[in-house]
């Protein structure tokens, strides 16, 4: 199974395995991840799955769509590695992947 390393909002590393064909946003909820909202359950209409994709994966993980772009826009903690966990599907070449739960608006 993929791993995908995820630092909570106090900066704790964990590294988590997770199911290829999942959103990244799934793997963090099923690992038990609380702060990750997700409110609107993976239909990229809000943005409470906000993380920042460590930046030696972003081009591996691509830039956003324009309706995800539009929901970001919205944040207070927008950056260019910013992505909606959602929107991004996890598969063996992320294996290792590093995300970061962005804070809460």
């Amino acid at each position: 199974m993929p791993k995908l390393i995820v630092v909570d909002r106090k900066g704790n590393e964990r590294e988590v395995e997770g199911d290829a064909g999942l959103s990244v946003m799934e793997v963090i909820r099923d690992n038990g991840f609380d702060e990750l909202l997700a409110l609107c359950g993976g239909s990229c209409s809000c943005a409470t799955c906000h993380v920042h994709v460590d930046p030696a994966w972003i081009e591996k993980v691509g830039k956003p769509n324009a309706d995800e772009a539009d929901l970001l826009d919205s944040s207070d903690h927008l950056k260019p590695n910013s992505r909606l966990s959602c929107q991004i599907r996890f598969d063996p070449s992320l294996d290792g992947l590093k995300v970061t739960i962005a804070p809460e608006d």
